[in-house]
């Protein structure tokens, strides 16, 4: 029988006070988020998935290469699996330069199975001008750039992230999430992300496993997971939209345009933002509807878009669910007295209005 593409991950795992149990089919490349409070399985289902875990029970087939099935006596140890892993502090060999740690990985996997060519890895990561220091004279950034390099350098069919970013301070993260946002456009191998960063996520994921108590809650698209109000990757930021589109030049007025032909933001680029960034965070709380085009208005974002859904909370307010025009999703949050007011209605025709300001602030969280 063959085996169908992507990843099949049904394991169990009991330990004292817990127990994992999943059965997930997951997507054969992209990045899927493994998303929930710690305790909730996210490194487990890594650890399984890595053959750390022997007491583990179940079967686990990447793009067809059966890695453990328990019924047919099958496990593959830890050196037979075709992965990279990353973990949050990044363990790189200390008496190995940059370039010695990648050479590790490189040289132990034979010319014929290499998919990962050296170029392109130290271009993807941009660690080409670090390939002669040591370990101990890189930042907490480019640590993990370099970790996750050696691990691409071994042509992994699989690359495993245990929280990458967890042990960087702020302006770090920043500094690194332009690189995985590369890794999320240019691999062509599957990439399981465990965060409880929601940023994280909606940057980075194309599907997301909500993880509760050892179990799988939900595996969705982000997009989908994103459309609806009660979304766990709302947090106390409240609702927010995650658009797909590109970056264009900044003009004389210093404002740079995002999106596509149907559906363009103009907006101030944080210093050191990516301009390679390919999607835009616009949190609801930051965006206000109007029925008619407003004039004489300060607000450069004015897009026209038609309401697909309205969710009322018991605080007064209402999470609107606009479509674009090029399709893709806005929500808006407002107050139940503006809701009726307006009489907002499914169908209606609106305009979205969201300030220039309010989407820099969003774009560099």
């Amino acid at each position: 029988m063959s085996a169908a593409p992507g990843l099949q991950i049904q394991a169990r795992l009991t330990r004292q006070g817990f127990t994992l149990n999943v059965d997930l089919a997951l997507p054969g490349h992209g990045i899927t988020a493994l998303f929930g409070a710690s305790g909730s399985g996210k490194t487990t289902v890594l650890r399984v998935l890595a053959g750390f875990e022997p007491a583990a029970t179940g079967r686990i087939c990447v793009q067809g290469d059966v890695w453990q099935d328990s019924a047919q006596g099958i496990f593959k140890p830890v050196h037979q699996r075709a992965l990279g892993y990353v973990f949050q502090e990044a363990s790189l060999f200390e008496h190995l330069t940059v370039l010695g740690n990648l050479q590790y990985g490189f040289k132990r996997t034979p010319a014929a199975e290499r998919s990962q060519g050296w170029g392109a890895t130290l271009a993807l990561l941009g660690i080409e001008h670090l390939l002669g220091r040591w370990p101990h004279e890189l930042s907490g950034g480019e640590r993990q750039r370099v970790a996750i390099a050696r691990a691409l350098a071994a042509s992994p069919r699989l690359l495993l992230l245990d929280e990458p970013l967890a042990a960087l301070d702020r302006a770090r993260k920043a500094d690194i999430l332009p690189y995985l946002e590369q890794l999320q456009k240019e691999l062509a191998l599957p990439v399981i992300l465990v965060s409880h960063a929601v940023e994280e996520v909606t940057r980075l994921a194309d599907h997301v496993v909500f993880m509760a108590g050892g179990q799988a809650q939900c595996v969705e698209p982000l997009r989908a997971a994103l459309a609806r109000p009660d979304s766990p990757l709302f947090d106390e930021e409240g609702p927010v939209s995650v658009l797909q589109g590109g970056l264009q030049a900044t003009d004389d007025d210093g404002l740079t345009s995002f999106g596509n032909p149907l559906m363009r933001f103009r907006l101030i680029l944080p210093p050191g933002a990516s301009r390679s960034a390919t999607r835009l965070r616009v949190l609801a709380r930051n965006v206000s509807l109007a029925t008619v085009l407003p004039q004489g208005l300060s607000i450069l974002n004015q897009l026209p878009a038609t309401i697909t859904a309205l969710h009322p909370d018991t605080g007064g307010r209402v999470t609107v669910v606009c479509q674009l025009a090029d399709g893709q999703t806005l929500l808006a949050e407002i107050t139940g007295y503006s809701c009726h007011t307006l009489a907002l209605r499914v169908g209606m025709q609106v305009y979205a209005l969201v300030k220039s300001v309010a989407l820099m602030d969003a774009h560099s969280h």
